[in-house]
């Protein structure tokens, strides 16, 4: 969790964090049957929309999750990139019998830090979160600049963090932005 974006931001910025997309994105995850996720594994488009221009999407399979020595959460991961004409790859996987079965949206802002990949996440309703994706070495080399101690770090899943918001505050988390009732994401609110 992140109790101040701003800041976070700030140091990111003075330790010469290089700033890459920002905007909104939004997961979907893919199966049939169950089939994947019986196999802990992961089919997703992911879609990138930037303000005033056409969505772009990366399409990727997740193997299972596995933890290295030290700790951190692995899986091997193959990722494509998707050229910006045609049909969305959606339109692929459900003419294949793969149906939506999860959908995550929120606003992120990419970072690039010693080697290592820094997203800022903001969703309709729930925490705002940080992720690190890297090799251990540059992931360690990264902890101490965001200003967040050791313990504030977590491998967890995000249905944990959705499930400590909703314990903390007593409401839902709400990771789509047509689970707000009016369709507008908390980024634009207020």
């Amino acid at each position: 969790m992140v109790p101040d974006p701003e800041a976070m931001r700030r140091r990111l910025i003075a330790a010469g964090a290089e700033s890459g997309f920002r905007g909104l994105m939004i997961d979907r995850r893919y199966d049939r049957d169950n089939i994947l996720l019986e196999r802990d594994q992961v089919l997703r488009v992911r879609e990138y929309h930037r303000e005033g221009a056409d969505p772009s999407y990366r399409f990727s399979w997740k193997g299972p999750t596995g933890t290295t020595p030290e700790g951190y959460k692995s899986r091997t991961e193959l990722e494509y990139e998707v050229l910006p004409r045609g049909a969305p790859p959606k339109e692929l996987l459900e003419r294949l019998g793969f149906q939506e079965c999860q959908r995550i949206e929120r606003y992120v802002e990419y970072y690039r830090l010693l080697g290592t990949e820094l997203r800022l996440e903001w969703y309709p309703r729930m925490d705002v979160l940080i992720e690190l994706e890297g090799e251990p070495a540059g992931i360690e080399a990264v902890l101490p600049l965001t200003g967040l101690s050791r313990e504030q770090w977590h491998p967890d899943p995000l249905p944990l963090f959705a499930e400590r918001y909703a314990a903390r505050t007593g409401r839902p988390a709400v990771l789509t932005r047509d689970g707000l009732g009016d369709g507008r994401p908390s980024w634009e609110e207020g």
